[in-house]
């Protein structure tokens, strides 16, 4: 899984390349700060450590249960958002979020 994760890293890689060519939205690396790059660096190894986690976990547990947990991260992208960002959902947005919150616990704790 691990070399899986290589290869896919390298297609988006490419893709992204293709996408910003054609989109024509290179810029200067030297425009960036250094807080940016600190941040995107550890963006990027957050994702990479995300996705070795991922098929670490695939690989001793059932994909019904790897799954959702993942998508728990949507909820907790909302949770920071709210605590760090002020940002604040509307009542509708709540109902969304506990939502999908309830179908990962469903279905991580659900009798099988």
């Amino acid at each position: 899984s691990n070399f899986a994760t290589f290869i896919r890293t390298l297609v988006i890689a490419a893709a992204l390349i293709l996408f910003l060519t054609y989109a024509k939205k290179w810029q200067p690396l030297g425009e960036l700060s250094a807080r940016n790059w600190l941040f995107l660096t550890l963006s990027g190894l957050a994702t990479g450590a995300s996705w070795l986690a991922y098929f670490k976990a695939l690989q001793i547990g059932s994909a019904s249960q790897v799954a959702p947990i993942d998508k728990l991260s949507v909820v907790l992208v909302v949770v920071f958002a709210v605590m760090f960002l002020g940002e604040r959902p509307s009542f509708r947005e709540w109902i969304g979020i506990a939502l999908i919150a309830s179908g990962v616990f469903t279905l991580v704790f659900a009798d099988k």
